[in-house]
Parts: C-alpha cells; sequence; structure tokens
C-alpha cells in the first residue's frame, strides 16, 4: 500500500494474527513496547483487536512487510488523533528480530510520516519511547524526532524505574528533511 526502501505498509491480514501474537507475546519485544504488567496475550486477545481495527475509530493500523519476500515482521500505527490540533500520536514494533538493527523500523517510519504529513494534514507527530530504548531512540533520530520532554521514573521494569521519553517532529521539521 504504502512503499519505502525495504519494507511496504499494509493492511493488517487474519493470517498474520498468528505471527503477530508470538511477537508481542516475545518477553523482549514486550519489555520494549508495554508499560503494564508483561502479561501473555491470548489468541483470542488477538483476534479481537484484529476485529477491532478501523479506520473510523481514528486509529490507524499497518501491518510492516519486507519488499524482497512480502514477510510480515512488525507493525505501525497513529494511537491517537487529535485533529483540532493536528497531533498525531504514533507507536511502531519490528516482531521479528532478524530484521532489528537494520534499518527496517527506520524505513517503516519515514514511510507512516509520509502518510501523517503527506496525507493527513498533520502539524505534528510525537511518540514515547523507553529510555533504555536506545536501538529505538536512534532510529527516531535518523527520522527528525527530537526529545521534547522526560517522564522521570515513569516505568518500573526489571526491578527499577526507568525513564520515558516523548519525542517529536513538526511538519516544517519533516519538510526540511525531505
Amino acid at each position: 500500500m504504502y512503499t519505502g526502501k525495504k519494507i511496504r505498509l499494509r493492511e493488517y491480514r487474519e493470517e498474520d494474527i498468528e505471527l503477530a501474537l508470538s511477537y508481542i507475546n516475545d518477553a523482549e519485544v514486550k519489555k520494549l513496547l508495554m508499560p503494564g504488567v508483561p502479561y501473555p496475550l491470548t489468541l483470542e486477545d488477538e483476534y479481537k483487536w484484529f476485529q477491532n481495527i478501523s479506520a473510523f475509530h481514528d486509529t490507524y493500523n499497518f501491518a510492516i512487510e519486507t519488499l524482497e519476500d512480502e514477510k510480515y515482521i512488525g507493525g505501525c500505527g497513529i494511537n491517537r488523533l487529535d485533529w483540532k490540533n493536528k497531533v498525531a500520536t504514533v507507536g511502531i514494533f519490528i516482531g521479528d528480530k532478524d530484521y532489528w538493527g537494520k534499518g527496517y523500523g527506520t524505513d517503516a517510519m519515514k514511510v507512516l510520516m509520509k502518510f501523517i504529513f503527506e496525507q493527513m494534514n498533520i502539524n505534528k507527530i510525537k511518540l514515547h519511547v523507553y529510555a533504555f530504548n536506545e536501538r529505538a531512540i536512534k532510529s527516531y533520530k535518523k527520522c527528525g524526532f527530537t526529545v521534547e520532554g522526560v517522564l522521570r521514573q515513569e516505568l518500573y521494569r526489571d526491578g527499577k524505574y526507568h525513564d520515558e521519553y516523548v519525542m517529536g517532529i513538526l511538519r516544517d521539521e519533516y519538510k526540511k528533511m525531505t
């Protein structure tokens, strides 16, 4: 549907559900994404999520697949939209660890940003990331995001508290990069 250099953002399909569940239940992936207690989701939970995907709820979810072999490797999308103030809150994950650190997430985020700024007329994109997720922070900075704030000791994980960063990019900053 929307294509980058390495990936395509497309609709989620029913055949993605079991793989999505294995990705989201992976302990390392869950550690990087979920603020709550890292409890495993069920197949029924994943089916309910899939059945509720709809742009009518002002959320937009995309599956990320590789261009080379059309493999589903993760997902991204808009989790919250503030139409009045033109702010989109996004999230992304690469669930297949074979694709970590190889530019797939960065490419997916750039494609998502293009969709948001050029198709939706949004002025700002923001996201939240845990301070220990250095790989993601590096990727977001490559995409033009800057740290706008720090939520101190926002997350309790593995026996200690961690900061959470709020990062953002404005349309004008995006335009200067393209």
